[in-house]
C-alpha cells in the first residue's frame, strides 16, 4: 500500500500567477521542487474543501505535460483528494477542462499550458488553476495561491504511487487506508457532445459536404501542431464529414513542430498563405491549447477578433444554443475595439467592458448577465463554458453561414454596412528588456495626468486628434464588487478613437509592449486598416516613445 510521504521544501520567487496561471521557462519548472511547492499550493489555497473532492487534469501537450501530471497525480494522494479525472496523455484543451468540470460538479481542475507561447525544451510551461464554476481562479484566490507559495516549508506526496495515463480506465488505489480514484478520460468525447448539443450539426455538415443546389463549403482547419488535433478530427472529419486535405498540423506536438502556437496573421502565415493560394472558402486555426481562433475568409481575408466577436454577437438567435437560452447580454476586453457596442446597443442588450484575463467574464456569466464575449487577442466565447473556445468560434461562424448562405466576405460587408467599421490593429513587442518598459508606462501615465493633457491636439499627416479622456483602467465587477486597479493606459479621442497601451501578463519571460490603436469609420468601411490607422499609429508611437524604451524599429507581430 502507498504510503504519504512529506517533503520538507523551500519557496521560490517569482510563483505569482499571471493573467493565466504562472508561466515560465520549462527549465525553471525542472528546478527541484519548483513545480511540487506550486501544486502544493494550488491545494493548500482550498484545503476547506480539497479531502474527498474530484478535480480535472490535462494540459495542451507541450514538453514537460506527462511529468507534471504524474507529480499532480502524486501530490493529490497525498493531500486526500478523492479522485482525479485525467485527460488521456494528459491532453485536455482548455475549453474542454471548463466543459468537463461544469459537467461533473468537480471542485475545480489544474491545466497546464502556456497557451499561445511556444514549447519545448527551451520554451515555456504553464500551471493555472480553475475554479468550480470552469473559470480562471480570479484574483482573490491566485492572490492566495501566490502568498503560500512564498511560505512553503512542504509538500505531501506518494511517491511510489504509479498510475498509467495512456489508456483510459479507473485506477483504484489505497493510501493510508484511503480510497484515491485516478480515471483517465478520453480527452475528446465530452467535449464533443457538448458541441452537439450547441449546433446544428447536420446544417452544418450539410454546409459542408454540399447539396445537389450548392457545392461543398471548403475549409482548412489548422490545429498549430497543438492539442485541438484530436477534436478537429473528431469534429470536422468524423462528425462533419470533412476530407484529410480539410485540416492540418492535427498530431499535437511537445515542441508545436518548432512553430509558435498562436493563431495570428504572423505565426499562421502559412495557413494564409494556403488559404489565399487555394480553393478554400473560410480558413481556421487554434492555439496550443485551444482557447484562442483565427477566422479567414476567401482569399485569406482576415477577420478581426474584434468584427468576429461583433459578427457573432448580431447573429446569436442563429445558434440553438442561444434560442434555447436566449442572449443575455455581451462584453469585451477593455482593448477590443467597440464594433460589439454596436450590436449591444442595437439589440437592447447590456455590453461590459473588463480587464483583460477571461475570469474577468465569469462573474457575469455566472450571475446570468452575459452571453457572448471576447478579446481583441483571438478569444472568443460563450457561456457554454467558462473559457475561451477557438472550435466553439469556428463552428458558429460555420452556423452562420449554413443559415444566411452569405460567404465571410458577404457577412462583414453587410455587418460594416449596417454598423459602421472599427478599424484596429495590434502591435506586440515581445521579450523586450523590463526596466525600460516599466519607465515608459510610468512616463506616459505621468505625461497623461499633467495639467493640459486632456484636450490637447495631436497631429499626423492631414489627421488631428484632440485627447478627451486619459487614464489607467481601473475596474469594478458589478457582481461583488471587486475592484482592479491599473489595467492598461487609454488615451480617447474626441472622434472615439483610441490609443491604449499595456504590458501583457501571459509571457513566460521579460516584458511584453502591447499597443492597441483602435478607430471608427460610419462610412468609409472598406479601406486597408493599416493604411486608415496610420496617422494614429505614427501619434501613439511619438506619445509613448516606445521605440525608443523598447530599442525596437518594429513590432515583433502586428495584428
Amino acid at each position: 500500500m502507498p504510503s504519504v510521504v512529506t517533503v520538507n521544501t523551500t519557496p521560490f520567487e517569482g510563483q505569482k500567477p499571471g493573467t493565466s496561471g504562472l508561466r515560465k521557462k520549462v527549465k525553471v519548472f525542472l528546478q527541484e521542487n519548483y513545480t511540487e511547492n506550486f501544486i502544493q499550493s494550488i491545494l493548500d489555497a482550498n484545503k476547506d474543501s480539497i479531502v474527498g473532492s474530484t478535480l480535472v487534469v490535462g494540459g495542451d501537450g507541450r514538453y514537460l505535460v506527462k511529468e507534471v501530471v504524474d507529480k499532480i497525480i502524486k501530490i493529490s494522494a497525498g493531500n486526500g483528494v478523492g479522485k482525479l479525472l485525467v485527460g488521456q496523455n494528459g491532453i485536455l484543451s482548455t475549453p474542454a477542462v471548463s466543459c468537463i468540470i461544469r459537467k461533473y460538479n468537480t471542485l475545480g481542475g489544474i491545466v497546464l499550458t502556456a497557451s499561445h507561447n511556444p514549447g519545448g525544451i527551451n520554451n515555456d510551461f504553464g500551471i493555472k488553476f480553475n475554479c468550480s464554476n470552469g473559470g480562471p481562479a480570479p484574483d482573490h484566490t491566485t492572490n492566495e495561491i501566490h502568498a503560500l507559495t512564498t511560505t512553503i516549508k512542504e509538500y505531501k506526496t506518494v511517491p511510489d504511487l504509479k498510475c498509467p495515463v495512456d489508456k483510459t480506465g479507473i485506477f483504484n488505489f489505497t493510501v493510508d487506508s484511503k480510497p484515491f480514484v485516478v480515471e483517465v478520460i478520453d480527452p475528446v468525447q465530452d467535449y464533443v457532445s457538448y458541441m452537439k448539443e450547441i449546433f446544428d450539426f447536420p446544417k452544418i455538415k450539410s454546409l459542408i459536404q454540399g447539396t445537389e443546389q450548392r457545392k461543398p463549403f471548403n475549409v482548412l482547419i489548422d490545429s498549430m501542431s497543438g492539442v485541438t488535433g484530436p477534436y478537429v478530427q473528431a469534429i470536422f472529419i468524423d462528425e462533419l464529414g470533412a476530407s484529410v486535405n480539410n485540416v492540418r498540423r492535427v498530431t499535437p506536438l511537445e515542441d508545436f513542430g518548432g512553430a509558435h502556437p498562436d493563431p495570428n496573421l504572423t505565426y499562421a502565415a502559412d495557413l494564409v498563405a494556403a488559404v489565399k493560394g487555394g480553393d478554400y472558402d473560410l480558413g481556421a486555426a487554434f492555439d496550443g491549447d485551444g482557447d484562442r481562433n483565427m477566422i479567414i475568409g476567401r482569399g485569406a481575408l482576415f477577420v478581426t477578433p474584434s468584427d468576429s466577436l461583433a459578427v457573432l454577437a448580431a447573429h446569436a438567435a442563429l445558434v440553438p444554443y442561444f434560442q434555447r437560452n436566449g442572449v443575455k447580454g455581451f462584453a469585451r476586453s477593455m482593448p477590443t475595439a467597440a464594433a460589439v457596442d454596436r450590436v449591444a446597443k442595437e439589440l437592447g442588450m447590456e455590453i461590459f467592458e473588463v480587464p483583460t484575463g477571461w475570469k474577468y467574464f465569469c462573474n457575469l456569466m455566472d450571475a446570468g448577465r452575459l452571453s457572448l464575449c471576447g478579446e481583441e487577442s483571438f478569444g472568443t466565447g460563450s457561456d457554454h463554458v467558462r473559457e475561451k473556445d477557438g472550435l466553439w468560434a469556428a463552428l458558429a461562424w460555420l452556423s452562420v453561414i449554413a443559415v444566411t448562405g452569405k460567404s465571410v466576405e458577404e457577412i462583414l460587408k453587410e455587418h460594416w454596412a449596417k454598423y459602421g467599421r472599427n478599424y484596429f490593429t495590434r502591435y506586440d513587442y515581445e521579450e523586450c528588456a523590463s526596466d525600460p518598459c516599466n519607465e515608459m508606462m510610468t512616463a506616459l501615465e505621468q505625461r497623461m495626468t499633467a495639467p493640459g493633457f486632456v484636450g490637447s491636439s495631436h497631429t499626423s499627416g492631414s489627421k488631428t486628434y484632440v485627447v478627451k479622456v486619459a487614464d489607467n483602467f481601473s475596474y469594478m465587477d458589478p457582481i461583488d464588487r471587486s475592484v482592479a486597479m491599473k489595467q492598461g493606459l487609454r488615451i480617447i479621442f474626441e472622434d472615439g478613437s483610441r490609443i491604449v497601451l499595456r504590458l501583457s501578463g501571459t509571457g513566460s519571460s521579460g516584458a511584453t509592449v502591447r499597443l492597441y490603436i483602435d478607430s471608427y469609420e460610419a462610412k468609409d468601411v472598406l479601406g486597408d486598416a493599416q493604411v486608415m490607422l496610420r496617422p494614429l499609429i505614427d501619434v501613439a508611437l511619438q506619445l509613448s516613445q516606445l521605440q525608443n524604451y523598447t530599442g525596437r524599429d518594429a513590432p515583433t507581430v502586428i495584428t
